[in-house]
């Protein structure tokens, strides 16, 4: 009972310092999530629609999963929120492992990697299937932080500028060689926001963006050697299907024309929880990249505004932290945590829809997704140790 008591005190002692209002964001979008992948694979899961030609499923499996996920991510954010001390991310062999393991696991991942969709992108652990590149996009916010906290000058090119690139560089190629494109691009745009807010001078970052862009133009070359073309042939055609996608409504068009008939059905208040049509059958991935579709047409414009309004609440407190801290390395986790949900957001509801092609990333926290859902909960819990040391530090000021 002692020990009960000791870690209540201690619970309510720092709750003080604790954002409920950017937790609360945060298990509302995740609630919201399983409630709306509960409803796009009801009826699709025992159909056989949803897993790529294996056979049915339950009515319940993409739901228990993801409950999973949901109750592990909840437990990570609470543990990183009221237990873990953020100098064991500042710590210089924490880096160093995290870089190493994210290498040796994406190596792996091309070499003995489950294939879905055209993409090599799991690995399959039996219980999960585990997406390292989710997890890439939380080893670069932390890593750049970490070194540009260390460098001096940043007015001025150097190496030490240069150094960390090398090695995200070498990352991204490797999810750019499986080929995922879409969480390339988005690991290349966090990088971009975090050198903007670091104060790095407009000429070293010119010189970086033409480094990181030769480079770029590198592996897409290897990847063109390699597999003979620069895009699998379903990554062209979304660029094709944009001009307009009812032209080929049963072939290319199929995914984005759909989409935008739920999206269209919603109205104001959506056909109500359950009762989307184009989800039976019609939308492909509804659980997953097309989710938002789901939410659109069973929600309406109402629902959609509500996920719009908390997802933007909190990358709008990663930004409003970020000017508040005093420490460049929590502005830049806060800046690297905001641009990754914000970027992420918009990729997947533009590419959905048909503002820009489709991706295949997921709507942060709302998607059906283990390795996204804890991706995103280590993201929001970085951000709650964010908070709690800018508020630490306008109280001992």
């Amino acid at each position: 009972m002692y020990q009960l008591k000791r870690f209540i005190d201690y619970i309510r002692v720092y709750s003080k310092y604790v954002d409920f209002t950017l937790l609360i964001s945060y298990v509302a979008l995740c609630l919201i999530g399983l409630v709306m992948i509960y409803s796009a694979s009801i009826v699709a899961g025992p159909r056989g629609m949803l897993t790529g030609g294996s056979g049915p499923v339950s009515s319940t499996y993409f739901y228990v999963r993801q409950l999973f996920a949901v109750i592990l991510g909840f437990g990570i954010v609470f543990f990183m929120a009221y237990f873990m001390h953020i100098n064991i991310i500042k710590n210089k062999r924490f880096q160093q492992f995290a870089i190493v393991v994210m290498l040796f696991i994406l190596l792996l991942t091309l070499i003995a990697g489950t294939e879905i969709n055209g993409a090599k992108s799991w690995i399959n652990l039996g219980v999960m299937s585990l997406q390292p590149s989710e997890f890439l996009k939380i080893v670069t916010i932390i890593y750049l932080a970490y070194i540009y906290d260390k460098k001096k000058n940043l007015s001025k090119m150097s190496v030490d500028l240069l150094a960390p690139l090398v090695l995200i560089g070498l990352c991204s190629g490797l999810v750019l060689l499986q080929p995922d494109f879409g969480s390339m691009m988005l690991i290349m745009m966090i990088i971009a926001c975090i050198f903007l807010y670091a104060g790095i001078a407009f000429k070293p970052m010119m010189i970086m963006a033409a480094i990181v862009g030769g480079v770029t133009g590198l592996i897409m070359l290897g990847t063109y050697l390699f597999t003979g073309h620069l895009l699998l042939k379903h990554q062209s055609q979304r660029f094709e299907v944009l001009q307009n996608p009812f032209k080929d409504e049963s072939g290319i068009g199929y995914q984005l024309s759909n989409s935008l008939l739920a999206i269209g059905n919603g109205g104001l208040f959506g056909r109500g929880l359950g009762n989307g049509i184009m989800k039976l059958g019609y939308l492909p991935e509804p659980h997953t990249d097309f989710i938002f579709a789901v939410i659109a047409e069973e929600l309406g414009l109402v629902g959609v505004l509500v996920v719009i309004f908390l997802l933007f609440f909190i990358v709008y407190k990663g930004f409003l932290y970020a000017a508040l801290a005093k420490s460049l390395f929590y502005k830049l986790i806060c800046v690297g945590v905001a641009s990754y949900i914000g970027i992420q957001t918009f990729i997947n509801m533009a590419g959905v829809s048909g503002l820009i092609p489709l991706t295949g990333v997921p709507l942060p926290f709302l998607s059906y997704g283990g390795s996204s859902m804890l991706s995103l909960s280590i993201a929001v819990g970085l951000l709650l140790m964010a908070s709690k040391h800018v508020k630490q530090e306008a109280e001992n000021k």
